[in-house]
């Protein structure tokens, strides 16, 4: 298999996975090449220029109005009473927007959080509850019970389990919030009690990432109906081109992709079964984490595939083409809205850095890719690639060269096909002699039926009505009775 400009279109450097300001950890196309990190460092920046841009003009168009409304009214005391309401007005609405950005440090607060729960205890969680909390699946009360269990074990688990409760509920009242802001809310909460747990367990990074894995699972099930594939977004739009896109190039092989895998090899054909197994079961998980486990079995499994086939370890260069295939033969269901779902709500230490990370921000590149394949990324000039895409044409598989006639398996061939022909032909008696008995019970009911009614012609049934008589007529003795004891006859 050549190596060089067949895999022009399918090479990606690994320098081209990682952040684009060089901190190290892997990107995201979602994040515009960004790890989570810089991400939300970017994010924030631009939203605290854009409200300080809201604010500025806010004071300039509230000076506008001072001095239009003074300039039409002599009076200017006058006019101070309705202005200052307005200014107030405009300060309190510039400070509700300002504190947007920082929703989730009210939850590490006494007083911030002990006022919600008091209300909502005792009547208005009844009168208007989240629907995840309505519906209460069992999933959601299991995964509850599982965390309740783990956080028994921790000294501060009664606190986690309060703060992850109280921010769960708030969610429920953010459903219009865009897709952005909701993530923007996870990830704060995410940062802020990592932050407290690094402070509890004096640096213990290993024991952090535990207790955050628990706090992903449990919020998460529990808001997975509000915040995967909001309305708020395109995610289902992208779904359905995506999906298109992948039936559309149901024609591209094997070899087109420069892909080092021989499925006529039983173990390979098993490994990449499970691997395209494994990236369909990805639409059934409802938690982050778990989406990422169902990426990085299939990451496995496609190197085992490609290591069986080489003999030697994969590389880079052979997994990322091997995992385009495997995409498009399983074209995963809604395989943008789980990439974004995992963008948005994931641990963020998850996608940065480890295996996980590394298999994450491949598919995302294999997902780009595809969005992107030409006919020049599988050796194929435009006019044939278009010919391909209209249905107009399909390429011609290479086929094996026969086999010698002294090999094994072609005289294998030959006693199974002499075997086939054998049956067809045992076949076809039965099925005469089937036909043959078919036929004879036929007669043989024909038969029975004449002979029956033939006999009944010559010996017709004839009934006779039974002869009146006394009851013991026949004793010879009944005239030696006396008079009330002989037998009397009596008419029908």
């Amino acid at each position: 298999m050549s190596h060089g400009p067949e895999r022009r279109g399918i090479h990606v450097d690994q320098s081209e996975l990682l952040c684009t300001k060089g901190c190290g950890f892997y990107g995201n196309v979602a994040w515009q090449g960004l790890c989570s990190k810089c991400w939300r460092e970017e994010y924030q920046q631009t939203r605290h220029k854009q409200m300080q841009d809201d604010h500025a003009l806010a004071e300039r168009l509230q000076m506008e109005e001072e001095a239009a409304y003074a300039n039409n009214h002599q009076g200017a005391a006058q006019s101070q009473p309705a202005i200052a309401p307005f200014s107030k007005f405009e300060e309190r609405k510039t400070k509700e927007k300002s504190r947007k950005v920082n929703t989730v440090t009210k939850f590490f607060t006494p007083s911030a959080r002990t006022p919600p729960k008091k209300d909502s205890v005792p009547g208005e969680a009844q009168s208007t509850p989240s629907p995840s909390v309505s519906r209460k699946p069992l999933e959601t009360d299991r995964t509850t019970r599982e965390f309740i269990d783990f956080l028994k074990t921790l000294k501060p688990g009664r606190e986690i389990f309060k703060q992850c409760q109280a921010f769960t509920e708030s969610m429920a009242c953010k459903r219009d919030l865009g897709a952005d802001e909701l993530s923007e809310c996870v990830q704060d909460f995410y940062q802020n009690l990592s932050e407290r747990l690094q402070t509890h367990y004096k640096g213990s990074s290993e024991r952090v990432e535990i207790v955050m894995d628990e706090v992903e699972r449990y919020m998460m099930t529990r808001l997975y109906d509000e915040v995967f594939c909001p309305e708020t977004t395109d995610d289902e739009k992208k779904d359905l081109a995506v999906q298109k896109r992948i039936r559309a190039l149901h024609w591209v092989t094997i070899e087109m992709l420069c892909v080092p895998v021989d499925e006529e090899i039983p173990e390979v054909s098993d490994n990449v079964v499970k691997a395209i197994t494994d990236v369909i079961e990805m639409d059934s998980k409802r938690v982050p984490r778990d989406k990422l486990n169902c990426i990085t079995r299939c990451s496995k499994h496609i190197f085992n595939a490609i290591k069986t086939t080489k003999k030697e370890a994969a590389s880079a260069d052979d997994f990322l083409p091997t995992l385009i295939y495997i995409i498009l033969k399983a074209n995963p269901p809604r395989l943008q809205s789980n990439i974004q779902y995992i963008t948005r709500f994931c641990n963020p230490s998850r996608l940065m850095s480890g295996e996980d990370g590394y298999y994450f921000t491949n598919l995302c590149c294999a997902v780009a890719f595809i969005e992107k394949l030409d006919g020049q990324s599988l050796n194929l000039s435009a006019e044939v690639f278009e010919l391909h895409m209209s249905g107009q044409a399909s390429p011609q598989r290479p086929q094996a060269a026969p086999s010698p006639p002294s090999s094994a398996a072609f005289s294998e061939m030959n006693e199974r096909l002499d075997l086939l022909t054998g049956l067809g032909v045992r076949q076809e008696r039965v099925v005469e002699g089937a036909r043959r008995l078919e036929s004879d019970l036929i007669d043989w009911r024909d038969g029975v039926e004449h002979k029956v009614q033939d006999v009944l012609e010559r010996f017709p049934l004839e009934m006779h009505p039974p002869a009146s008589s006394a009851i013991d007529t026949d004793n010879v003795e009944n005239d030696l009775l006396p008079p009330p004891l002989q037998p009397q006859l009596f008419a029908g």
